[in-house]
């Protein structure tokens, strides 16, 4: 098979490719922005973007000059306002799974047992919290918004610190390996319209932390006492006890070892 040959089959297979990718990084972007505020401007910039290229090929020069100016308004107008799931995907990129790094597997494990005994006895006394866990993506600038604690996990810690009287019971606290690190601290709040609006602050929260974190939110409702799991973006409830330990042990364990192959 001659050069020329080979160029002539690469030339006819070129626009396939390109528009193969275009299409993949088009259907990537809808997927990430789905079910966010960005999700119908963003398809109306892409419909500008086919029609651009249309009056293009047809020669529609006013157009296509209107359309040009248009679209350029309309990047800029989208980076700016969409800024926080802009910054969600930046935070995401390139994620890796680092929890296990500094726990062993059975440090783990009793980590998990003693944040689904506390969740489970805040729950039979329909006391609120949100417990937040870092992963790979640091939570360093929600820690600093709180109060440092830095002290060894415990279930009684955790019920201690969420107790009505309690001067840090208010807000979230983040758990870093093995220590609570901070308490009374502050999370986004989701703004996904497919959200119920009537799940409480702390549940927003939650969903809030997750959309622009890896980190895994156990939240406890203070009006019924139910538990719900919260990761990337999406809000699970939690029957029981095990099954919140199941669900731990899922994304802190058997995510690392998958992460390590």
């Amino acid at each position: 098979m001659t050069s020329d040959t080979l160029k002539n089959i690469w030339y006819g297979l070129k626009p396939v490719l390109e528009i193969g990718i275009l299409w993949f990084v088009y259907y990537r972007i809808l997927v990430f922005f789905q079910g966010t505020r960005a999700f119908q401007v963003l398809k109306g910039i892409i419909f500008l973007v086919v029609a651009f290229f249309a009056f293009q090929i047809f020669g529609l020069d006013t157009l296509d000059w209107l359309l040009t100016k248009i679209f350029a308004i309309s990047v800029i107008a989208f980076l700016i306002i969409f800024q926080p799931e802009l910054r969600q995907g930046l935070a995401k990129i390139g994620q890796h799974h680092l929890f296990s790094l500094f726990l062993k597997e059975e440090e783990i494990i009793a980590l998990i047992d003693e944040i689904a005994s506390a969740a489970e006895t805040l729950s039979k006394k329909k006391i609120g919290a949100i417990i937040a866990i870092e992963r790979a993506n640091g939570l360093k600038t929600y820690a600093e918004s709180g109060i440092i604690l830095d002290c060894k996990v415990s279930a009684e810690i955790i019920q201690t610190i969420f107790e009505p009287g309690s001067l840090l019971h208010d807000g979230g606290i983040i758990i870093q390996g093995d220590r609570v690190a901070s308490a009374v601290c502050l999370f986004p709040l989701t703004e996904n319209p497919n959200i119920a609006k009537t799940i409480g602050t702390r549940h927003r929260a939650a969903v809030g932390l997750t959309e622009q974190t890896d980190a895994i939110v156990v939240v406890v409702s203070e009006e019924s006492g139910s538990i719900s799991f919260a990761l990337n973006g999406k809000l699970h409830s939690v029957d029981e006890k095990v099954n919140l330990i199941k669900l731990l042990k899922n994304n802190l364990i058997i995510q690392q070892q998958k992460g390590k192959k």
